[in-house]
């Protein structure tokens, strides 16, 4: 047990990438073995997560849970692995959302081994970012986070997907260059040239202006996944090619890679280039909010909805961190969560219309809400959340946010909250078209959510309401982990 404790991040690690390698060993037609072990594994790394949280010391703050083993000394690599408060919270985060994407997928009948070996390779990179504090290592796993994607698109997606697929490959090997080049850059002008992150933070003093640049190339890096404008036109059309647990993972837990990115590398280890930047990320971010909604109240097709939706709450998070102060980095954390977990809950509800109807086209539908309560209501308490109804965790987040860039940029916070009016309206439309009024003909038939498919409406739409009502669930961690930012930001 004491082995256990002392290496619990690794074992976020380790835990799915073991169970990937040993469904590869079970025979493709034992289905429902391989989905049980791939629960099995998720539940195991949730059960991590929670424990870990448990045991966070609020007191003492900083790094906490450290391994390190010496990689490649020579070459300044180290597995070195921690989590803040910050980075422990989104490690719930993705292990609520691969538990809930693997219930999601449980219908899988094509290829299913390799389908849940493929995603549960995907979330061995995006844990192996959350926790890791060395450079090396923290590129390493958000290339293994990434490349999957591919495959589970192009073989298991719908629609455009090989183009989808390769769009949202070479968008992402782009941002991947622009990281890649910024890393090996503060490697080689750091004095003890090493990718340790701590090591850095008390070594490293870059210029002014090598500060500019290198944050400027981590921020366009990071934020191609993070679904910045004008280069996010790669994410909607990977949401509407994925499956289901994909699209979960995709819009839960990957862009929030690219906004993590951004913070833990980028405004930790550069904070006057940040600084600078500052009033570029906020533009950005607002134009995300606005057209993103705009494009959003546009779309017929439900999955493009949500995806446009994912394109404009992200510009939220963007926004918070733009602000750079207690409040408005408090809100852009808990919005990663908080839109981790409703866009995870839109994409699973998306899934199970379109596997019960056979159409994601909003305008041949209508009057579900009689045949499928239980999904209208799951919809309903994610639309809530969506567009801030209090009581929900997307108020709390939200309301943070602009509060807090209102002390920064009050500018932003007018054109941020008009982006919320749309939202509502984008939602409520949707509502309105597909579980209210008439219902057309052909649909008498339609069932509701059954059996394995109620596990991620029941967790997902509980954990909105809870941490909407009980907001110190998440706020309490969030606020250690932003003051170690603010003193590295010089804002304490």
């Amino acid at each position: 047990m004491d082995w256990i404790a002392k290496h619990a991040l690794s074992l976020t690690i380790l835990v799915p990438f073991i169970t990937c390698l040993l469904i590869l060993l079970v025979p493709p037609e034992r289905k429902t073995v391989i989905r049980v072990m791939a629960a099995v594994a998720t539940s195991i790394t949730l059960l991590i997560s929670l424990w870990l949280c448990f045991r966070f010391d609020f007191a003492k703050g900083g790094i906490q849970f450290e391994e390190r083993l010496e990689w490649v000394p020579l070459a300044g690599v180290s597995y070195h692995l921690g989590v803040d408060g910050v980075s422990i919270t989104l490690v719930l985060l993705t292990a609520f959302i691969i538990f809930t994407g693997v219930f999601a997928s449980w219908t899988i009948e094509y290829r299913t081994k390799d389908f849940l070996s493929l995603l549960l390779f995907l979330v061995t990179g995006v844990f192996g970012v959350f926790v890791s504090i060395d450079l090396f290592f923290f590129f390493l796993f958000y290339e293994v986070a990434v490349l999957p994607m591919y495959l589970l698109i192009g073989i298991w997606g719908t629609g455009r997907k090989e183009y989808s697929a390769m769009k949202l490959t070479l968008y992402l090997l782009l941002g991947s260059a622009f990281i890649l080049v910024g890393m090996l850059a503060v490697y080689f002008l750091s004095p003890t040239g090493t990718f340790d992150i701590p090591e850095l933070l008390q070594t490293a003093k870059f210029t002014v202006e090598q500060q500019r640049i290198l944050f400027l190339m981590f921020y366009v890096g990071f934020g191609i996944l993070a679904g910045i404008w004008p280069l996010h036109t790669w994410s909607p059309d990977g949401h509407a090619s994925a499956p289901t647990a994909v699209s979960m993972l995709h819009a839960g837990v990957l862009m929030k890679l690219g906004a993590f990115g951004v913070l833990r590398v980028g405004m930790s280890l550069l904070p006057e280039g940040a600084q600078y930047w500052a009033p570029l990320m906020g533009t950005i971010a607002v134009i995300n909010i606005v057209y993103g909604a705009f494009s959003a109240m546009g779309q017929t097709d439900l999955k493009y909805v949500i995806a446009y939706s994912s394109v404009s709450h992200m510009g939220v998070v963007m926004l918070g961190l733009a602000g750079m102060n207690a409040v408005s980095l408090t809100g852009s954390t808990m919005q990663m969560f908080a839109h981790g977990i409703m866009t995870g809950l839109f994409f699973a509800l998306v899934g199970l219309v379109y596997e019960k109807s056979h159409t994601r086209d909003i305008l041949k539908m209508g009057g579900f809400a009689e045949k499928m309560p239980g999904i209208a209501v799951a919809f309903v308490v994610g639309g809530l959340s969506s567009f801030d109804l209090p009581g929900t965790s997307g108020f709390v987040a939200e309301f943070l946010t602009f509060w807090g860039v209102w002390k920064s940029y009050p500018w932003m916070t007018y054109i941020g909250v008009a982006g919320v009016v749309i939202t509502a309206t984008y939602v409520l439309r949707v509502v309105q078209k597909v579980f209210l009024g008439k219902r057309p003909e052909g649909y008498d038939d339609l069932p509701d959510a059954r059996t394995t498919e109620w596990v991620a409406l029941v967790v997902l739409g509980a954990i909105l309401i809870i941490t909407g009502i009980m907001p110190r669930l998440l706020t309490d961690f969030l606020n250690v982990g932003v003051h170690d930012y603010l003193k590295l930001l010089g804002k304490v």
